[in-house]
This record gives structure tokens, sequence and C-alpha cells, in this order.
């Protein structure tokens, strides 16, 4: 999976919806949800399809699946819809990027993965920022740069807790 163009597509929504929990939870199961539902949707139709055609039909159904979101977020949550504004809709380019990311391996293992470490994500990015502006007085955690420099903070301390140190050997040694 090209984890470039997705880290790249999710940064807006991240940085942007994550103010406070309630508004990174419901992003980060909005974009999960709807990745999901479309990789679902699209399994049967790229049998059928040419190529063409199923970029065409990605596009209309995650353009669909976007759409209905943001009705069913209007018609019954909407001062969460008017508190996330535009980024909802960007959930449809992580949708057409997860497609042409899997290609026709269907990963569905590192998918799954994936789509949970981006939700914990956005969970943990709400939480510091909403404890840092709101309790703390940080108000630069409250801004888009705050929220930047947390997002850093924190895979900084993924990196030094979860992963695994090279081992030490010299390059060109054996």
């Amino acid at each position: 999976m090209n984890r470039q163009w997705l880290a790249a597509v999710s940064l807006a929504p991240l940085l942007g919806a994550t103010g406070t929990l309630v508004n990174a939870s419901v992003i980060g199961a909005c974009s999960v949800a709807l990745i999901a539902v479309h990789h679902l949707a699209m399994k049967p139709l790229h049998q059928g399809l040419s190529p063409a055609s199923q970029l065409t039909a990605s596009v209309l159904l995650a353009a669909a699946l976007v759409t209905c979101l943001e009705l069913s977020l209007r018609a019954w949550a909407l001062p969460l819809y008017q508190a996330l504004s535009p980024y909802p809709a960007l959930i449809a380019v992580q949708c057409l990027v997860f497609e042409h990311a899997l290609g026709h391996s269907r990963r569905w293992r590192e998918t799954g993965s994936v789509l949970l470490g981006f939700a914990a994500l956005c969970i943990a990015l709400g939480v510091s920022r909403e404890v840092l502006a709101g309790w703390a007085g940080v108000r630069l955690a409250a801004l888009l740069p705050g929220g930047l420099i947390l997002l850093g903070l924190l895979l900084a301390l993924y990196n030094r807790v979860c992963l695994q140190r090279a081992p030490s050997r010299r390059q060109g040694k054996h």
C-alpha cells in the first residue's frame, strides 16, 4: 500500500477536524466506515467492468457515499456537521486513494490495520488537542499549526515506543 499518498490525503481531515474528542472520533469513524463500505461495494464491480469504467464507478460511488454521510449529518447532527464543515467531503478522496493503493491484490488485513491506525491517531490527536487547549490553556493546540506540531510529537512518540531499532552494523561490511 502506498502510505505516502494515504498520509498526504489524510492530513487535511486529520488536522482540521480533530479540535475536540467528539469531532476526532466522528471523523475517524466516518472515514473507517465509508472506506470499508466503498471497498465492499466495489469488490463485485471489479469483475464485470473495464479498468476505465472501474475508475468512473469508484468515483461515483465515493461521491454518493460522502453525499449520504453529509446529508445524514445535516439531518440528525447539524451542530456536528457545522463543526466538521468541509472535512467529511474529503473522505471521498481517501476512498479513491485506498482503492488505488490496494490494486487487485486486496490485502484486507493490512487495510484494516491502516484504517484502525488512522482512527486511533484521530482520537489521540483529538484528546491531546482538547486537553492542551481547554484544560492546560495552550491556545496553539487549538489552531492548525498546533495540531501539526502535536501530530509530529505523537508520531515521534509512536516511533520511539513501538518500532524496533535497526541492527547496528556498518553499511558495506558483511
